[in-house]
């Protein structure tokens, strides 16, 4: 039988299980995170715990956050394990599992965000950290700020009954400015190059929207460190569940993720942080190209393969490594259009972390699905894709197989795979994509036409005349027909 998963009965499970060595009751909080999914649980609320279990950081734990209705869902989740998470390492040595406590509360998530409010207007609070995807930082089609939103235009009229996460962020910061408390550190964990300065350019040009001496006072006394964030870390489902429950833990929001993580911070708080470099984490003057590496090979990588997993039925990441044309798309992308594009780091060419990203995204005990990372791709491909595509325009290097990835993204919107099932909706915007790809599959030109999403590129004529001529062919010879002539 599994046990339950709780304080009071950590002592009870199996002895191959490590569990916190520190006292709970000891841990005071430090960090508001919003955004509890699996990812912040496996990366940053690790290395926290990591910090923990050496002594250190007991004044520094973290309060959970949300502002979605899903969010209450899943705090109740949350509080009824007493706040802790079972990390089960998946390698291809073998599984091990460990139970993580360095979050010791979960706030209320109630319309207003009041309670989020109060949390973070609390002196002890000294990091704002998010994770809250790469979409979420109300940017416009130029990467500016989205003034016009109606979350933004919500929260901007109503600045104590917030809507967003950032509305609640400006509330507390208004408060703490009048008490004379101080300002906290706003940390982005998300995917984007130069996080720090999006979630920078969201805080203040939402607080400028509605009290203008706050937007500078922000500005002047902040910090909002940039970082890059590296763990592959799966959906949590019954498959899932029961390897917990193999362990002998009966955990209701367990989280697998690899044998790898990473956190390259710059060294930016403006109240305070714990030491995360005891425990693995670097800090930098220059995020930038680290950042730069992970997000066009990882994050583009990724993009790279999802849709072709997609359209041909191949259901995880790591059984797209296995297909032969999918694996020779990824590589030679990379190697050849992606590459050119990225600067070595400390220890690492870009080539040798094409080869690392190869291994880890073929790892196959990894159950990470395609259709997981291909959700959000009108996020995803403007921010790990379009950017290299430009480059590579700018630079006269090769864009074809760029070209193709966009041309197999603008396929799997059709929401249809070769095998004649259904690709449920996948984005935020997916009407509008559908719509699209629907049109592009008589006139490619339809999709490029997405100003949001591609700008000026359609006027491109090398780019749109290699995407119109790769979406032709998907659609009158197959998905595999255009790897084979592009793998030549």
């Amino acid at each position: 039988m599994a046990t339950p998963l709780s304080l009071s009965t950590l002592s009870d499970l199996p002895g191959d299980v490590r569990v916190p060595s520190y006292d709970r009751a000891t841990l005071s909080p430090g960090i508001v995170h919003i955004g509890l999914g699996n990812f912040h649980r496996a990366h940053q609320a690790w290395y926290l715990h990591r910090l923990m279990e050496q002594g250190q950081a007991q004044d520094w734990a973290i309060l959970g956050a949300g502002v979605r209705p899903a969010d209450a869902a899943a705090r109740d989740k949350m509080l009824a394990q007493d706040c802790l998470t079972t990390l089960i390492e998946l390698d291809p040595s073998g599984k091990s599992a460990e139970v993580t406590g360095s979050m010791i509360d979960y706030i209320p998530v109630v319309d207003g965000n009041a309670a989020l409010a109060d949390a973070m207007s609390d002196p002890a609070i000294r990091i704002v950290a998010l994770t809250v995807t790469e979409g979420g930082y109300y940017l416009n089609a130029d990467g500016g700020f989205d003034a016009a939103h109606a979350d933004m235009t919500h929260d901007a009229a109503h600045p104590g009954t917030p809507r967003s996460a950032f509305g609640a962020m400006v509330a507390a910061l208004r408060r703490r400015r009048d008490a004379g408390t101080g300002p906290f550190t706003c940390q982005s964990c998300d995917n984007l190059q130069g996080n720090g300065d999006i979630l920078r350019q969201t805080i203040t040009g939402l607080a400028r929207l509605s009290d203008p001496t706050l937007a500078d006072w922000i500005d002047a006394k902040c910090t909002f460190p940039n970082a890059m964030v590296d763990c592959i870390v799966p959906a949590t489902g019954p498959s899932e569940l029961a390897l917990a429950r193999d362990f002998g833990i009966a955990d209701n929001v367990p989280v697998t993720h690899e044998n790898f993580r990473q956190w390259v911070i710059e060294d930016r708080f403006c109240a305070g942080r714990p030491d995360w470099d005891k425990v693995g984490a670097t800090f930098t003057d220059d995020v930038h190209a680290y950042e730069s590496m992970k997000i066009r090979i990882l994050n583009g990588g990724h993009q790279v393969i999802a849709n072709a997993g997609e359209i041909l039925s191949v259901e995880t990441i790591a059984g797209c490594m296995e297909h032969p044309l999918i694996h020779a798309l990824f590589r030679k992308v990379e190697m050849e259009e992606i590459v050119p594009h990225v600067h070595a780091v400390p220890g690492m060419t870009p080539q040798a972390y094409v080869d690392l990203i190869d291994s880890r995204f073929s790892n196959p005990e990894i159950r990470d699905t395609t259709r997981r990372v291909a959700f959000d791709g009108s996020s995803r491909h403007t921010g790990f894709i379009l950017p290299v595509v430009r480059d590579a325009l700018k630079a006269g290097t090769p864009i074809q197989g760029l070209a193709l990835v966009e041309a197999l993204w603008a396929r799997m919107c059709d929401g249809t795979r070769e095998d004649g099932t259904t690709i449920a909706a996948n984005d935020p915007v997916w009407a509008d994509l559908q719509a699209a790809a629907k049109a592009a599959k008589d006139r490619p030109a339809a999709w490029l036409d997405q100003r949001r999403l591609y700008g000026d590129l359609a006027q491109d004529a090398a780019f749109a005349g290699a995407f119109s001529a790769w979406l032709t062919l998907i659609w009158s010879d197959g998905t595999e027909a255009a790897l084979s002539a592009y793998a030549g």
